[in-house]
């Protein structure tokens, strides 16, 4: 029913501009008959920049509306600001973006009726907010909690085995169908969440009772299990609620923290890797009728690309973020620490009472196959990148300031695994 609803509204609202003679096509190239795309000549993987250029000599400027949820510059835009910026590069300048800061074209929640009614071609999209229209997709994220909650290889197994259950996963593939978009990277994140307070706060005597920030369900259930009581707050509006008492703590990220500029007020922070909150992280998307207007080698560049928005938004954003949040911490007179056995005990429960709630969920056709899904893809990447790649934790959030430079890590292994795993054979061809 919402695919039927959803594909009415954007026809309707195309035929009235048509009518009205206003309608623009922002990806200018000629509608073939090539599946999926505008046809013409595509590219081997592995093409260089030189030969990228080259193939792009007879195709028409191409301009792409999109957003970025930061404003200009800020390290928290960076993913997608470097990965428009290496597009545009690598195709001799005959893609470019009409960019808006800081989600100034739509809302973070309304960014996929803006792929569909033409506003944005581009876009970073939040399926937690609508969990009733992407029920399979909200499933998956919020059973984030499994991975590693640690800085360095937390950070790199959650963004990467999400990504291979979303693309096997008929169910999810699905919902971006019937939704009008062409999922890039169907799951980024921003950092491990954490339980932020004003004060001191890990056991469940002391968080009995607070009331505390939380999106989505299986947050608010997370609280509610540690005794606390949900509130859902925008980020945007935490630092005067934390600042007036309205809420006591919130469950967020590090980066979210930097972002809202909350940590002087939530300094004291507990992020247990043995029980992990649910993530709220997003999706990057193609409005479905902009993607097949691209011609196939413009299709094949903004895949092979990916790596840069992979790669900057753990390397350029989650890591940077924690520098800044453990100094924050640290000056506000707060630190990182686990939760107390009681209060890991109850977290654990719940999540556990979550995953086995998945085995029988509607959204699924097999729901046990579901969840052992995200048991292998989970523990499976938390190999590769420790045993494989040689990834480590050499310091937790406290110390992440001292030493972390930007080049203490090399994120160049993971991202090529990571593509050659995951995304290579989704690439357009």
């Amino acid at each position: 029913m919402i695919a039927t609803r959803t594909t009415k509204r954007s026809k309707r609202l195309f035929a009235t501009l048509a009518a009205a003679g206003i309608v623009t096509l922002s990806a200018c190239a000629e509608q073939g008959e090539g599946g999926g795309s505008a046809g013409g000549e595509g590219v081997d993987p592995g093409t260089s920049k030189e030969d990228y250029i080259a193939a792009f000599e007879s195709v028409d400027p191409i301009t792409i509306r999109t957003q970025s949820p930061a404003p200009k510059g800020s390290v928290t835009g960076k993913n997608v600001e470097d990965y428009l910026a290496a597009v545009e590069e690598w195709s001799g300048g005959k893609i470019t973006f009409d960019i808006a800061y800081s989600n100034a074209i739509a809302a973070p929640g309304d960014t996929d009726d803006a792929l569909n009614d033409g506003r944005l071609d581009l876009a970073q999209v939040l399926p937690i907010y609508e969990p009733s229209e992407y029920p399979a997709t909200a499933s998956l994220i919020e059973a984030g909690f499994i991975s590693a909650q640690t800085p360095v290889v937390g950070a790199l197994q959650s963004n990467a085995w999400p990504n291979e259950v979303a693309f096997s996963t008929p169910e999810i593939m699905q919902e971006w169908e019937d939704h009008g978009m062409v999922p890039l990277v169907p799951i980024y994140n921003s950092g491990s969440n954490g339980l932020f307070c004003r004060e001191e706060r890990n056991d469940l005597q002391a968080i009995n009772g607070a009331t505390v920030g939380s999106g989505g369900s299986a947050q608010s259930r997370q609280v509610e299990a540690l005794g606390g009581s949900p509130a859902s707050i925008p980020y945007t509006e935490l630092y005067e609620s934390l600042e007036r008492g309205v809420v006591s703590c919130t469950v967020s990220s590090p980066t979210v923290t930097v972002l809202g500029g909350f940590l002087e007020q939530a300094p004291h922070v507990v992020i247990d890797d043995e029980a992990g909150f649910a993530l709220a992280p997003g999706g990057m998307a193609f409005s479905q009728m902009t993607w097949d207007e691209l011609p196939l080698v413009a299709q094949q560049l903004f895949w092979d690309k990916l790596d840069i928005f992979i790669g900057q938004n753990i390397q350029g954003k989650i890591w940077p973020n924690n520098v800044e949040a453990a100094q924050a911490v640290a000056s506000a007179g707060g630190e990182f620490t686990d939760f107390s056995e009681d209060a890991r005990a109850a977290v654990q429960g719940v999540n556990d009472e979550m995953l086995e709630e998945l085995r029988s969920s509607s959204a699924f056709s097999d729901g046990d196959a579901f969840v052992d899904s995200l048991d292998e893809a989970s523990n499976r990447w938390l190999d590769i990148v420790t045993e494989e790649l040689g990834y480590a934790d050499e310091a937790d959030y406290n110390d992440f300031d001292d030493w972390y430079s930007e080049d203490a890590i090399d994120i160049t292994p993971f991202t090529d695994k990571l593509i050659d795993e995951v995304f290579a054979e989704h690439r357009p061809s």
